[in-house]
């Protein structure tokens, strides 16, 4: 029987223990972690502190004077065995529709302005992409991304920042791209980026190293509540599912009108997510999951 990657433990001075699912990116090792902490949450064992989920691991942070380290990891070891099985993993997530205007004029200001820093300096940032995966026509690419859908495998960096990872796609397959040789100083909020084969979108402006392709109509922060759907400041939640849509610059403006107008609703879809039929079908199950989104 397939079981998922076994944990290494490690301890990190005298409130940390950092669990280690695999040492590199695998989906089933993000649902397992996913798994993890939400039981940890869901046990509310005197003496956490906190609890984070990440790509292919988790961390939890613990008060020593409320529980020892050894008890603590007994804990973890005895909740990490039983999730190890695809059968316990059952996950309860959202699809998420992102509308997104391709190529658009924004961040191929931001590719110029900050072409020094680009080791391919002659392109935009979505010309770059494009040709790095071997895609000579713009409406293939856009095709190929946005069909897509991608799973928010971790929370973090900057406040609202979602790392999403392909799913249904073969490694050989996935829209890839290197980093800047230089990070931006300057990336514009709401502008989506890929570095590896991770996607972010930028939730504010700030510094940045991956390659931008386009913008985000809608935003991943709502700081100020003004969007009901979203409840809590931030859009993503990890174990989500992220679908992109191909929006023209028309609708993007349409759609910008609306959130600022507070009548923006989001396209979102309750799904219960199986790691075991993700295991025993792959991408076929992917498709059959999204395949009406």
């Amino acid at each position: 029987m397939f079981t998922l990657p076994e944990t290494n433990f490690h301890f990190g001075g005298d409130e940390y223990i950092y669990a280690e699912i695999s040492s590199d990116m695998r989906v089933e090792s993000n649902f397992k972690a996913l798994a993890v902490t939400a039981e940890l949450r869901k046990r509310n064992i005197p003496g956490i502190i906190d609890i984070a989920s990440s790509n292919a691991s988790y961390l939890v942070r613990y008060n020593p004077d409320m529980i020892s380290a050894r008890d603590l990891l007994d804990y973890l070891r005895e909740i990490d065995l039983t999730k190890s099985d695809p059968k316990e993993l059952n996950l309860s997530v959202r699809m998420v529709e992102i509308p997104v205007w391709y190529d658009d004029p924004i961040t191929r200001e931001y590719s110029r302005r900050f072409k020094n820093r680009h080791e391919s300096p002659e392109l935009t940032n979505f010309e770059y992409v494009m040709r790095y995966n071997g895609f000579h026509d713009k409406e293939a690419f856009i095709e190929k991304h946005s069909s897509t859908p991608y799973l928010i495998t971790m929370v973090g960096f900057l406040p609202g920042t979602a790392w999403h990872f392909p799913l249904g796609v073969e490694k050989s397959d996935m829209i890839q791209a290197p980093k800047y040789a230089s990070p931006r100083t300057q990336t514009p909020a709401r502008s989506i980026g890929i570095g590896g084969a991770f996607n972010v979108i930028y939730p504010v402006n700030g510094s940045g190293s991956y390659q931008l392709i386009g913008m985000s109509a809608v935003p991943v922060t709502d700081i100020e509540n003004l969007l009901p759907q979203v409840d809590s400041h931030f859009l993503a939640r990890p174990g989500d599912i992220w679908k992109y849509r191909p929006i023209d610059e028309s609708e993007y403006k349409q759609i910008r009108a609306d959130v600022e107008a507070e009548t923006f609703t989001y396209r979102i879809k309750q799904i219960e997510l199986s790691p075991l039929e993700y295991v025993e079908k792959g991408n076929d199950y992917i498709r059959e999951l999204t395949g009406d989104f």
